[in-house]
């Protein structure tokens, strides 16, 4: 019975590595053991950047509705903001008022006259 070697499926396990690795600087695209624990880490940072992405985009869209709540109001705040939408019963999430804010002033300087007499009542 003749020998059997395993060399193409080593072969095919390195070269997916390797063609992950593309573009990384040094041995760390060309040699095998050094592009694996390079592209092991590279999988860490992105799954935990997955979730840093929601944190920092969240972060972005707060930044946004309060400096747009300022330029209408200066007296008036983020928090107090939604603390008035809050009142005012107006359901909109983060994401749709900071691109109102940005977008559509017009739309959201009503928005913002809304939150001012629900807080004012």
């Amino acid at each position: 019975m003749s020998r059997t070697k395993g060399g193409t499926v080593t072969h095919a396990r390195h070269r997916k590595i390797i063609k992950a690795a593309k573009g990384y600087y040094g041995r760390r695209k060309s040699t095998f053991k050094v592009a694996s624990q390079a592209v092991d880490k590279a999988n860490q940072y992105a799954t935990r950047d997955r979730k840093v992405r929601k944190r920092n985009f969240r972060a972005l869209w707060i930044q946004r509705i309060n400096a747009a709540v300022r330029a209408h109001d200066a007296d008036l705040t983020y928090s107090r903001f939604i603390n008035g939408l809050n009142l005012a019963g107006i359901e909109v999430d983060r994401k749709v008022l900071a691109d109102l804010a940005v977008n559509e002033p017009e739309s959201f300087a009503a928005i913002v006259k809304q939150a001012q007499a629900s807080l004012a009542a």
